[in-house]
């Protein structure tokens, strides 16, 4: 079963497997990525779990750490996590591409746009740990600016998912290279992983900082002024 979210169509498209291939070149699969839609296969032919589904499966979590899912403090602890998961990986629901495209206006501004330290909290999707960070997202217009509201909601868009911290940045990139159609578009992101401060290696304030850059920044000046911006050292230039 493939489940295409109602952000796109307008109303959620149930097909199989089948009928998806017979059809898909009525679709991009590609370009839906990038505006931050994921089709969902279930080949099993198995629906979305119900939210009692979803509880029972915790309180097995709970009973595998040896706790008791019946005392007093952990009765709706299986309701909380449920409702803080739904609110956590609602970016797999909403289209980046649209969320931009909302609030674009003519401007003649044709220096660096930069938004900086936008917080964010994501999931490690390796191990359902937090990452959490700031977004630094820079852009040279051409002939268009966005709001700048939505440009902490399209990070919220790939945050709010299983992720890690390579591919949001290129995520966050490429959807609002798509939307905009920017001269260039520039995105670093610093974050602490808890998947490596919690367990494993268990290094306490280790930061991982990523980038990705599109357009003129990419072996340009502009690239220079980005990171000057943000007090990042500057790699030198050919």
């Amino acid at each position: 079963m493939i489940i295409i979210p109602k952000s796109y169509f307008g109303c959620n498209l149930r097909c199989s497997l089948f009928e998806f291939c017979t059809n898909f070149s009525i679709l991009n699969k590609r370009s839906l990525a990038k505006r931050g839609i994921i089709l969902q296969f279930n080949l099993g032919g198995t629906m979305k779990p119900t939210k009692e589904e979803f509880e029972e499966a915790l309180k097995t979590m709970i009973r595998y750490v040896e706790e008791d899912p019946n005392r007093e403090g952990l009765l709706k602890t299986p309701s909380r996590v449920r409702k803080a998961y739904e609110k956590m990986y609602e970016g797999y629901s909403k289209d980046a591409v649209k969320i931009l495209r909302s609030a674009m206006f003519e401007s003649t501004n044709s220096q660096m746009v930069l938004v900086r330290d936008i917080e964010f909290y994501s999931t490690c999707e390796h191990h359902l740990l937090p990452i959490i960070g700031r977004v630094h997202l820079a852009y040279i217009p051409d002939t268009k600016v966005v709001g700048l509201s939505k440009i902490p909601r399209l990070i919220e868009v790939f945050a709010r998912r299983m992720q890690i911290q390579e591919q949001m940045t290129e995520q966050i990139a490429d959807a609002f290279n798509e939307a905009i159609s920017p001269k260039g578009v520039a995105v670093m992101i610093h974050a602490r992983h808890m998947c490596m401060e919690m367990r494993g290696v268990e290094k306490v304030h280790s930061t991982t900082a990523t980038s990705a850059y599109r357009g003129v920044f990419i072996k340009s000046k502009m690239q220079e002024e980005f990171m000057r911006s943000l007090n990042v050292s500057v790699p030198a230039f050919k």
